[in-house]
């Protein structure tokens, strides 16, 4: 039977077990957080980029939550630069086209900021004059830094990006770095 890690990586963590870059220094990675063999991370979350991840260690459960074919939702709370218009937030609902092709239809909705909100280090830079706001995105497909290049396809970089929900998995309130065991069906 399937087994299932749901794991809130902080901002600045890479979503592998190890650290393959030519940087110097060697980069926090899964391993500093999660001490259970035989689990692989289902998808990947920019080293930017922070909130939930599900590991597995079984191959085709990891193959149908990471496979954009399966078209499993993955919904992400983001922290924009600027103020969202209807047109921006239509045009993201609609689909827009990046250069590696159209996206698929989002859902997107401009909400409060999230309470509570843990903090982030380093912290989200601040300007007294350009306000920023936040949205819910719920996207089917996964590219390499899809919510960022869509929110500034339309005029509204992302200052912070958040996973809270991957199919029926949900962050909850699992702190920064801690982890725990699921159920394979969902929560």
């Amino acid at each position: 039977m399937a087994r299932v890690i749901l794991f809130h990586k902080p901002f600045g963590v890479l979503s592998q077990f190890t650290d393959k870059g030519t940087e110097g220094s060697p980069r926090p990675t899964l391993s500093g957080f999660i001490d259970a063999p035989g689990f692989y991370p289902a998808g990947r979350l920019d080293r930017d980029s922070e909130g939930l991840m599900v590991l597995t260690d079984d191959g085709r459960l990891q193959a149908r939550i990471a496979n954009p074919k399966h078209k499993m939702a993955k919904t992400y709370l983001v922290q924009v630069e600027g103020a969202p218009d209807a047109g921006a937030v239509a045009r993201l609902a609609k689909g827009v086209t990046l250069k590696d092709g159209l996206t698929r239809p989002a859902q997107v909705n401009q909400i409060d900021a999230p309470d509570p909100l843990w903090p982030r280090n380093p912290p989200v830079r601040f300007r007294k004059s350009v306000p920023d706001h936040w949205l819910r995105i719920t996207i089917s497909e996964g590219r390499n830094r899809q919510v960022r290049r869509m929110t500034a396809h339309v005029g509204l970089p992302c200052l912070r990006l958040i996973r809270v929900q991957i199919g029926q998995w949900r962050l909850n309130h699992l702190a920064p770095g801690a982890w725990r065991y699921a159920d394979a069906d969902g929560p």
